[in-house]
């Protein structure tokens, strides 16, 4: 019997010997109470810390900061979902590059930023949740350009928790959890973003108007 035999029975015997167990989850599911406006700057601290660029608007002026945001960016060309609000990029702004299936990674390699949606967020963590939904659009649209620009909608896509966050999603569809832009380090802790994935994300809040 090998290691890899011994090690895979010693988690299969439990399994079957109590396979409707319960599992405890009298885990905190929240740590501390909090305003939704509370919440919302939770959120925004904890994405800034992990090198996000935040910014915050309404209904209204959504459309011009997207211009602003992609025209600092100097971009050309920008890749949208096919769920994504027509309004929220203005005619006169870059080429829009729709979400084909057939895309090739080196067509999207060239695209020069990506704008999306998201399914929520978690405050605790400063972690976005994107599943698929029509604003966001398929995986790979936001792994493979080098600028991504997701558009969260406070306070209603924010929760406090991780926990709270689970039973709000559909695990059969594809989840990707983001927390801040793409980054690695080495052994000696030089860090190194857009390794697998955007090497700047915006995050745009934006609130009831």
């Amino acid at each position: 019997m090998s290691s890899k035999d011994r090690i895979l029975g010693r988690i299969r015997r439990p399994s079957a010997n109590a396979p409707d167990a319960e599992i405890p989850r009298d885990y905190l599911q929240v740590h501390g109470t909090r305003t939704p406006a509370e919440r919302v700057d939770l959120l925004a601290a904890h994405l800034a810390e992990y090198r996000a660029l935040v910014h915050r608007t309404d209904g209204d002026g959504l459309p011009a900061l997207l211009t602003r945001l992609l025209a600092e960016r100097g971009a050309r060309t920008v890749l949208v979902p096919p769920g994504l609000p027509p309004h929220w990029l203005a005619a006169a702004g870059p080429v829009l590059v729709p979400d084909r299936a057939d895309s090739t990674p080196h067509e999207l390699d060239l695209v020069d930023s990506v704008v999306t949606g998201c399914a929520l967020a978690v405050a605790e963590t400063g972690t976005i949740v994107l599943d698929a939904g029509p604003d966001q659009g398929r995986r790979r649209i936001t792994l493979i350009p080098d600028h991504h620009i997701c558009v969260i909608r406070v306070p209603d896509q924010v929760v406090d928790s991780v926990p709270q966050a689970l039973p709000l999603l559909d695990p059969s569809r594809p989840l990707t959890w983001i927390s801040g832009p793409s980054a690695t380090s080495d052994i000696e802790l030089d860090r190194v973003e857009g390794v697998h994935g955007p090497r700047t994300l915006e995050v745009v809040l934006v609130g009831r108007e």
